[in-house]
């Protein structure tokens, strides 16, 4: 594939993942403006490494998802909070795997997948 072939399908990738993650956002309440560019900055930066690694497309969602919520943990604190554990102190879900596709929301300390990135709207409902 040469580059105008790959510049539609990694832009597509890039607004599949802005979308996922930003359902999660909306889905805990969260989606607000400077939450938004957090998403944006992430895209951004993935954006070039997409770039340099045409391949890893299919990991954005999981690597975006990461990004944001790397710093909501800097900026806010834990995001988004376990919903499946309802004692004990609250913790954040993790992404799976880290660097793959079909990332997942799983909670380490039950040891369950808790949705699909992008799908917590269907848990937290």
């Amino acid at each position: 594939m040469d580059d105008a072939e790959h510049k539609p399908r990694l832009e597509q990738a890039l607004h599949t993942a802005r979308a996922l993650v930003l359902a999660d956002l909306v889905a805990g309440d969260v989606a607000e403006a400077d939450v938004v560019s957090l998403v944006e900055d992430s895209v951004a930066h993935r954006r070039w490494w997409v770039e340099q690694w045409p391949d890893g497309a299919e990991y954005l969602a999981g690597l975006v998802a990461q990004d944001v919520q790397d710093a909501l943990l800097e900026r806010y604190g834990r995001w988004p909070l376990c919903p499946v554990c309802g004692s004990g102190d609250p913790h954040a879900l993790e992404v799976e795997p880290e660097l793959g596709p079909d990332p997942h929301w799983v909670c380490a300390k039950a040891a369950v997948v808790v949705a699909r990135v992008g799908a917590l709207g269907e848990v937290t409902r």
